[in-house]
């Protein structure tokens, strides 16, 4: 917007050079004619517009250069606002590729969490009440997380290794049988990687 701004008072300063050189060479063009008429009656006059002829080319030559000056600049500016127009319209095109990815990402999550949830309502169902009443419980107690892995004889909702006597407790569990974690409190699910 700032290059657009620029450009756009560049123009308007050209649009007024380009005027100047006009009005500039419209005056020496009517002295010039005067002359070539041979109208002009006395010496003096004469002089007089002839000096004026040359101090209005002296002064069309300087405002030309402002022109092609100006010119420039507005080259300049024109070339600044296409790459910047460029650059503009990359970033919105990838803010628009990155909100099309987000959205198929969420479809895909969304879908994802909706086959979990079926999946763990149908686990659910065969879940004992009792254990199931325990674990609801304990996920509310132990943020959201109410059974962890046993993981190579350390508890992964603490991250504590349990104690040797802990362990032979855990490995004298019957397969069935819930066991817990006796620093967190969570059951411990129990698995070939649990290092007992």
């Amino acid at each position: 917007m700032a290059a657009e701004t620029q450009l756009s008072d560049t123009q308007r300063e050209l649009t007024k050079a380009e005027q100047d050189v006009d009005q500039v060479r419209q005056r020496a063009a009517r002295n010039q004619k005067l002359l070539d008429s041979g109208s002009v009656g006395s010496a003096k006059d004469l002089t007089n517009l002839q000096h004026e002829v040359g101090s209005l080319a002296k002064r069309q030559s300087d405002l030309e250069d402002v022109v092609l000056e100006i010119m420039e600049r507005v080259e300049s500016g024109q070339t600044r606002v296409s790459e910047m127009t460029a650059r503009r319209d990359e970033a919105e095109r990838s803010v628009k590729e990155a909100e099309e990815r987000r959205d198929t990402s969420y479809g895909s999550i969304d879908a994802e969490v909706e086959k979990i949830t079926r999946d763990r309502e149908i686990l659910a169902e065969a879940i004992p009440a009792d254990l199931m009443k325990l674990y609801i419980r304990l996920r509310t107690q132990n943020a959201g997380i109410g059974a962890a892995r046993l993981f190579q004889r350390r508890c992964e909702g603490c991250r504590v290794e349990l104690s040797i006597t802990d362990l032979g407790a855990v490995r004298a569990a019957a397969a069935d049988e819930v066991v817990r974690c006796e620093n967190c409190g969570r059951i411990l699910v129990r698995t070939s990687e649990s290092g007992l």
